[in-house]
């Protein structure tokens, strides 16, 4: 059975539609739940598929993140191999780093709640985003940004932070915001990070208020997106068992 690695790193921001999709594709989840302690592996042999969560430490230090060397190691190595991989939000932080790019603090502050990203001309055409409309509402959720790995395919944008998503290599993708929210996961984080939340423009409340409406339009091209992720999971352990075959 087909089987993609989920590297979790807070209680409330697990993989949500990503994790449907996959589900809905029958493809077996191995949750890795970092803040209970489960290990990492640095390879991602023996995996079809690897998607890295959000979570809030930082990509730069291992202080309170002691799977991070690890995560990088088994990111550089799905690049290398072609595992379909999603990094959400710190996860593209970490793809960034471990494929060259660099992480550091945003500059012009913590960038949360509601709010644009715009789709570039590499999307045309990109296995995951072609057709997608030039500009979706996500939910953003971060104090860092990155740099983009040489080579990588610039993907997203907005007015804030340029840098919003990229392709590097064959198969793998970094989305520094959280196009797999639900209203559970909205408010997942919500809860766990109120402090977070007051820096949105009209703080929890406005979040919260917006959502409904927001995640019904962004929904379907959720879906879209990692569908069509979870089929290249599908093809990449179809093409394995041909190999196993021979």
């Amino acid at each position: 059975m087909p089987t993609c690695l989920v590297v979790q790193h807070a209680a409330p921001e697990s993989a949500f539609s990503i994790a449907d999709a996959l589900a809905a594709a029958h493809v077996e989840l191995d949750v890795r739940k970092v803040f209970a302690g489960d290990p990492v592996p640095d390879r991602s042999d023996g995996f079809d598929g690897l998607v890295v969560m959000g979570g809030p430490m930082s990509a730069n230090s291992d202080e309170g993140f002691p799977s991070r060397k690890a995560e990088l190691a088994l990111l550089a190595d799905a690049v290398e191999r072609a595992v379909p991989t999603i990094g959400v939000c710190l996860g593209a932080q970490l793809l960034a780093l471990a494929t060259g790019g660099a992480v550091h603090r945003g500059e012009t502050g913590a960038e949360i709640g509601w709010g644009p990203v715009n789709l570039e001309p590499a999307c045309k055409g990109d296995p995951l985003f072609d057709g997608v409309p030039a500009s979706l509402t996500v939910m953003h959720w971060h104090g860092e940004t990155y740099d983009m790995p040489a080579g990588a395919e610039h993907l997203l944008s907005n007015g804030r932070y340029a840098n919003q998503g990229f392709r590097t290599g064959p198969a793998a993708w970094g989305v520094q915001f959280h196009l797999e929210v639900t209203e559970a996961a909205v408010d997942g984080l919500l809860d766990a990070f109120p402090q977070d939340a007051e820096e949105a423009d009209g703080g929890a409340t406005a979040i919260r208020s917006a959502s409904p409406d927001v995640l019904a339009e962004l929904a379907p091209w959720s879906g879209v997106v990692f569908t069509r992720f979870a089929t290249l999971v599908l093809e990449r352990s179809q093409q394995t068992d041909l190999v196993d075959l021979r």
